[in-house]
């Protein structure tokens, strides 16, 4: 256990966000998504879902401010359009955690070749239906003095 680190976040999903650079990608995905077959690299989160982990990753993580769009979700049917409750808890959980940051619904030709592109794919047991969300890493600005 470590002081102010959210306990769930184990040393697999520590060293990958820690390991991440500048406009690099996780994506937290839903229990019934083909992690294993997509993931260039793959923490399994077996037993806590994706607001949880999403909360934690939001407390340690910058996100990156020089991009649009550093938050992006999944969308009920594939259709920006559309959400179901899953995409507002996403959103209201980003809207605590990541003030200033807007979450994009992305259609799945759009969503899915990016989280395959990620830099890691945490399986979550998540049994939402597409309850999946990218964060892009920002940086640390370091303080002059």
């Amino acid at each position: 256990m470590l002081i102010g680190l959210p306990a769930i976040l184990g040393p697999d999903l520590l060293y990958t966000l820690r390991a991440m650079g500048h406009g690099d990608e996780i994506a937290l995905v839903d229990g019934n998504y083909p992690a294993q077959d997509h993931a260039r690299r793959l923490v399994r989160a077996d037993g806590h879902g994706v607001l949880v982990l999403l909360e934690a990753i939001l407390r340690v993580l910058p996100l990156d401010r020089s991009t649009p769009h550093a938050i992006l979700r999944a969308s009920a049917g594939n259709d920006p359009a559309q959400s179901d409750p899953i995409h507002r808890q996403i959103e209201s959980c980003c809207q605590q955690f990541a003030p200033g940051f807007s979450v994009k619904p992305l259609d799945g030709d759009a969503l899915y070749p990016r989280i395959r592109a990620a830099h890691t794919i945490v399986a979550t047991s998540e049994a939402a239906l597409f309850a999946n969300v990218i964060l892009r890493k920002g940086v640390i600005v370091a303080l002059a003095g």
